[in-house]
């Protein structure tokens, strides 16, 4: 993708893309369903996880799996409260973009 991805668009996919699972989802997965959307590697996406957890979006828990332990990630309800703000945010950023880009103001 020719655009640069901020800090606040990563935090809001990432948001976006763990609060669809009610009981959370782990790394990988995530990784996964961010890259549907963009193309970034797991050494970007971790960092983005820690900042969440760390700020109160998210929190984690380690759940067996396959004989090892595999962390997961569930939304808060500050985290919840940050993506519906992000939402927000992105349904009047767009709109305004879109505009442009079709010539109007």
């Amino acid at each position: 993708m020719v655009f640069n991805t901020g800090a606040a668009l990563l935090d809001a996919i990432v948001l976006a893309v763990v609060s669809r699972e009610q009981e959370g989802t782990y790394g990988y997965k995530i990784t996964q369903d961010v890259r549907t959307a963009l193309d970034v590697s797991e050494s970007t996406l971790y960092p983005v996880l820690r900042r969440l957890q760390k700020d109160g979006c998210l929190e984690v828990y380690d759940q067996a799996y396959a004989g090892r332990n595999r962390r997961y990630y569930k939304v808060t309800d500050k985290g919840t409260a940050q993506l519906n703000l992000y939402k927000t945010e992105w349904k009047a950023y767009s709109s305004k973009i879109t505009k442009l880009f079709e010539g109007g103001l």
